[in-house]
């Protein structure tokens, strides 16, 4: 079964959780990558914050097979 994630801040993802999203909340924009990388194998689609995006934009690859979104602002 492919999981659902949410990446950023505290405020912004922490009510995913409730529904069973895989939430990694960080405190500073600039910690999305690791959490990108922390994430555990069967997560097929990952919403993030937009300033998680800001920092992730550049550093998605096509070899991450992953689907994102973005929340809006």
């Amino acid at each position: 079964m492919t999981r659902v994630a949410a990446i950023g801040e505290h405020e912004r993802v922490c009510g995913f959780a409730l529904a069973g999203v895989h939430v990694e909340a960080i405190e500073q924009s600039e910690a999305a990558l690791a959490a990108w990388r922390a994430l555990p194998a069967d997560v097929g689609l990952v919403i993030l914050t937009p300033a998680a995006h800001r920092v992730l934009a550049e550093r998605l690859g096509a070899e991450d097979r992953r689907l994102w979104v973005v929340m809006p602002a």
